[in-house]
């Protein structure tokens, strides 16, 4: 019964979102997302198109005027529930019924409540939605596509290898996220260690890195970044934290490399000697897919609304769709690869993704859970948005603290999207006394720079802070510890974050916020 009713609701809510869809009754989303119409020009103004973004920010605002406090309750247990049940009934929380129960139990009532204000609510509600359908699908593609590249070979296990490793992997995971970048690069860093004795920390700075710190330059790096182009900050925005990316990732490799020399030092010479013999060079496999990663990353970039003069030309709404159907051209190429090997007589022919170990649990975790997050969070950015300006944060660093504090040990997703408001509310009072600072236009309300650049770098670096800070987190653990590496408890893990962490971010803070 509570299957079917699970089942019943997914499809109640996407049915709904596309609908939306095709009655055009879309969000006024960024100054470059709104859809409008088809890909034929129309006679609608940048400015007309501006204040229809304003108008639709100004709604959040009202009804955060008229929400009480206690709505943000079913937000509190959800991120609780992530965060505690796991340490406490692991095996209960594995099952993905028992999250989609969470997840429904937490989305009901609020659904309920806010579409009893009226089409006020429910255009605000629409706007999570639509929100929620293109964050799943990025996800979606990034994580299938990702999963069909393999990389076959065995370095030496040396210092040198292992930094370029890791900083290799920190650049691209701003091109495919966090998530794929962990799933790609992980195999092959343990199998050039296997002959290692001391090698836990290796994969410590890998969770650090590659799994969070390293998606902070493109939207399509860590899921925080994409909510802030969802909501309206330009795609290559983030492109400007790139001092600050270079900073923490150059000093944490620094850290890394001086470690692993002294670590390397204490090997046997049976082990040095037997990595010698067993190196074999990298071999890329389903390459076809990194075209296809290159064709999310376009799709993203180019098909959005373009103003050419008085009028405007969507394509914004091709997006999700070619993302669907690069997504379905990556698994049916390796269906027919197999197919292929199979009628060649090649029966033990193994393909990219069954070597990776993919499946689709991670995903789907990720699905049930945020369709709950996305709806539980809106009476928290509309509260936040109407009282950001009396909470008495007004600075960058505090931003910084606060956001990464939260995304330790909650979502980093939806602790963005919680700062973001705030900062948002805080910025039209800053605005009022100093209308010369820079800042962003987000879904049609400005946000100052420092304050996005602060939330931005705490929600993704802070991630790395605790296993459950980010999704790639745990399963590089699992992962770890399936091929006998000894991986640190939950404590554990995070007196390593806490002794070389904190003291780099301590050092972003005093450098680029202050």
């Amino acid at each position: 019964m509570v299957k079917r009713f699970l089942l019943c609701f997914s499809i109640a809510v996407f049915c709904f979102i596309s609908l939306l869809q095709v009655m055009d009754l879309q969000p006024a989303n960024a100054q470059e997302s709104a859809p409008i119409a088809a890909d034929t020009p129309s006679k609608v103004s940048a400015a007309q198109e501006s204040n229809a973004a304003v108008a639709h920010t100004d709604a959040q605002e009202h009804l955060g005027k008229m929400l009480s406090y206690w709505s943000v309750l079913p937000f509190i247990v959800i991120l609780l529930s992530i965060a505690i049940i796991p340490l406490l009934q692991g095996e209960w929380w594995e099952s993905h019924l028992n999250k989609g129960t969470v997840s429904v139990l937490c989305s009901l009532p609020i659904m309920a409540y806010l579409i009893s204000f009226g089409p006020l609510g429910q255009g605000v509600i629409a706007d999570i939605l639509h929100d929620y359908y293109a964050f799943i699908v990025l996800l979606i593609a990034l994580f299938t596509i990702s999963g069909g590249i393999y990389l076959e070979g065995n370095l030496k296990a040396s210092p040198l290898v292992n930094t370029v490793f890791l900083g290799l992997g920190a650049l691209l995971a701003s091109f495919i996220g966090t998530t794929g970048a962990s799933m790609l690069l992980i195999r092959p860093l343990l199998t050039t260690n296997q002959q290692r004795n001391r090698k836990v920390h290796i994969f410590i700075f890998f969770t650090f890195l590659v799994g969070n710190i390293g998606g902070s330059l493109l939207p399509l790096g860590d899921p925080p970044l994409f909510l802030g182009y969802l909501f309206g900050v330009p795609f290559f925005w983030t492109l400007r934290l790139w001092p600050v990316w270079l900073t923490e990732v150059g000093l944490l490799l620094t850290v890394f490399y001086i470690w692993d020399t002294w670590a390397y030092a204490k090997e046997t010479p049976e082990a040095t000697t037997r990595d010698e013999k067993e190196k074999a060079k990298l071999k890329i496999h389903g390459v076809f897919n990194l075209n296809l990663i290159f064709g999310v990353l376009l799709s993203v970039i180019f098909l959005r609304t373009y103003h050419v003069g008085e009028y405007t030309v969507d394509l914004f709404w091709m997006q999700q769709p070619v993302m669907i159907l690069l997504t379905l051209i990556s698994v049916l190429h390796d269906a027919n690869k197999k197919k292929a090997a199979h009628h060649g007589g090649q029966s033990l022919y193994q393909s990219p993704r069954e070597r990776n170990g993919f499946t689709f649990d991670a995903i789907l975790e990720v699905a049930i859970l945020f369709i709950g997050i996305f709806i539980t969070m809106t009476p928290a950015i509309c509260l936040l948005k109407a009282h950001g300006a009396e909470s008495g944060v007004t600075h960058a660093w505090q931003f910084f603290w606060m956001s990464g504090g939260l995304s330790s040990f909650l979502d980093n997703a939806p602790t963005y999207a919680t700062y973001f408001a705030l900062g948002q509310g805080v910025t039209k009072g800053l605005l009022a006394s100093h209308p010369d600072i820079p800042v962003v236009l987000a879904n049609g309300a400005p946000i100052t720079e420092q304050i996005l650049m602060a939330i931005s770098l705490g929600s993704v670096f802070m991630g790395a802070n605790s296993y459950i800070g980010n999704a790639p987190n745990f399963m590089i653990k699992s992962i770890c510890e399936g091929t006998k590496v000894k991986m640190p408890s939950f404590f554990g893990y995070m007196i390593y974050s806490m002794a070389i962490l904190i003291p780099s971010f301590l050092l972003i803070m005093f450098i680029y916020l202050l």
